[in-house]
């Protein structure tokens, strides 16, 4: 029996969702930002499950500790983030094309000072222009594994298999889970992948960095429920043909948003 599917349509700026096209989404007030896409009424397997048997706790018994914190061997990033990763951390790098966004996290996940396997997956790239990036930049860690792959159930083997200890994704807007009808980095796409990726994050205590695209205005493309989902939002910025850019936080549940770190790109 075939499956029956429905046609919504998604505000592409902050996700809203309508039975008809709209002009203007009520819910961000943008214009023309509605997109059609086919919905299918299977059931959603990536929904985030508990492992546990949760009960609720009274506030007064509840211990609070500091969180462990990883040395991502940067110390600017380490700086922005609070003082490092903390474990089961999803944290989203946005930044313009080509300002550098791939050149850091590769240095992070070359310098990062952890001993499980670090996770490398490229979505843009091929497993080649990786490498020729990691001898300019002098990259030659041991257990540093890349993965060129966009499928995200693929991905989630890989991870199966090498179980890291630290993930990159770059970019989240290019992953797409298959029994969802809608193209890659759309608005139900990126709510999709992003729920599961962070089921790894949470689950496991595996931190994990996205990496995310901007619009032409400068803000974080994608529905605005990708903000909310993740635990810190750091933009990367400067002048293309200068050495110097500048990382900030837009939003950090972990550490200062006020922190700024100052980073020579020589690769």
């Amino acid at each position: 029996m075939a499956i029956k599917q429905k046609v919504r349509f998604f505000c592409q700026e902050c996700g809203y969702e309508s039975l008809r096209w709209l002009g203007r989404c009520p819910g961000c007030n943008s214009w023309n930002t509605f997109v059609e896409e086919t919905v299918s009424k299977e059931k959603n397997s990536c929904l985030i499950k508990s492992g546990g048997d949760n009960k609720p706790a009274f506030l007064n018994d509840i211990s609070v500790f500091e969180e462990e914190r990883l040395d991502t061997g940067l110390p600017e990033l380490n700086r922005v983030l609070g003082g490092g990763l903390v474990p089961g951390a999803l944290i989203l790098l946005a930044g313009d094309p080509g300002i550098g966004k791939s050149t850091l996290t590769l240095q992070c996940a070359n310098k990062i000072k952890i001993d499980k396997p670090v996770l490398y997956v490229t979505g843009e790239e091929s497993c080649q222009q990786v490498k020729l990036r990691a001898l300019r930049l002098g990259a030659n860690k041991d257990n540093l594994l890349i993965l060129a792959e966009t499928d995200l159930e693929m991905i989630e083997k890989a991870i199966q298999n090498v179980e890291p200890g630290f993930i990159i994704l770059d970019s989240v807007q290019t992953v797409y889970l298959s029994e969802v009808s809608s193209a890659p980095g759309s608005v139900s796409q990126l709510r999709e992948c992003t729920a599961r990726i962070m089921h790894w994050a949470k689950g496991g205590g595996i931190p994990v960095i996205l990496v995310g695209h901007v619009t032409k205005d400068g803000s974080v493309a994608g529905p605005r429920v990708l903000e909310h989902m993740v635990d810190a939002v750091l933009y990367f910025e400067g002048e293309r043909h200068y050495q110097y850019r500048v990382l900030w936080g837009l939003k950090n549940r972990f550490g200062s948003t006020n922190e700024l770190g100052i980073f020579e790109m020589t690769g």
